[in-house]
């Protein structure tokens, strides 16, 4: 029997798809609107390779506080979801990365996250799609090109709303959030280049799965800041 990791990894060597659809041919090119649903939910989807360890981790985390800073009603106007572009399908989340993130309480929760295969009905109605590095972004974009305008790399879609006026958004959240992904698309190409990469922890020891998770909650919490931040005046908790 296979190890977790060896699954993985083995996930890992599949070729990536061709860049482009055949010329005439419309059998695998989505036949998904260019736009999102205009409808009372912002939906984020977050993509790694196995989806069992950095997306999911990304996906608690980031539901997690949103949560904390909204309530749970609010909060569920954000649908945040993961998927792989290389699952290991159905498996949980590789233990070593669920341990990580016990200090907010979400080690339990965990438990029960199954992974999932990226696809057309994955990233349906997706107003953001963030990889957890460059190369997730770009595969996403090979298999999915119509994202473009709503695909970003998680560390790079912090950076550069964190460098963007967000004082001039709405403050109702899923307006909110449409008005980040356009101001993060405005912004690409005028914030300095950085190292986007979450580094994969997937066979590695406890260290590399610790590392991961703090570049993942450090890009999460600067999102969250921006999507809902605190009123003015509020108490830090």
């Amino acid at each position: 029997m296979t190890s977790l990791d060896e699954r993985a990894e083995a996930h890992e060597r599949v070729p990536m798809p061709p860049r482009s659809f055949p010329t005439g041919s419309t059998a695998r090119r989505p036949q998904v609107p260019a736009q999102p649903g205009a409808d009372d939910r912002f939906r984020i989807l977050i993509v790694c390779t196995g989806n069992i360890c950095r997306s999911p981790a990304a996906e608690l985390l980031l539901r997690s506080l949103l949560v904390g800073r909204l309530g749970g009603r609010e909060a569920a106007r954000a649908e945040v979801s993961s998927a792989g572009v290389a699952a290991v399908v159905g498996s949980g989340m590789h233990p070593l990365s669920r341990a990580e993130l016990a200090p907010w309480g979400l080690d339990a929760r965990a438990e029960g996250f199954r992974a999932r295969q990226l696809d057309d009905r994955t990233v349906a109605g997706a107003d953001l799609v963030l990889g957890a590095g460059v190369r997730h972004r770009s595969t996403v974009l090979e298999r999915h090109p119509y994202l473009l305008d709503r695909t970003f790399a998680l560390r790079e879609f912090a950076r550069l709303v964190e460098a963007s006026d967000t004082a001039v958004l709405p403050t109702d959240l899923v307006e909110r959030g449409r008005g980040l992904v356009g101001l993060a698309r405005a912004a690409r190409g005028t914030v300095p280049p950085a190292d986007d990469t979450v580094p994969d922890p997937m066979g590695g020891p406890e260290a590399a799965h610790h590392d991961a998770v703090r570049r993942i909650f450090a890009a999460v919490h600067t999102i969250v800041g921006e999507l809902a931040p605190r009123p003015a005046g509020a108490r830090v908790q």
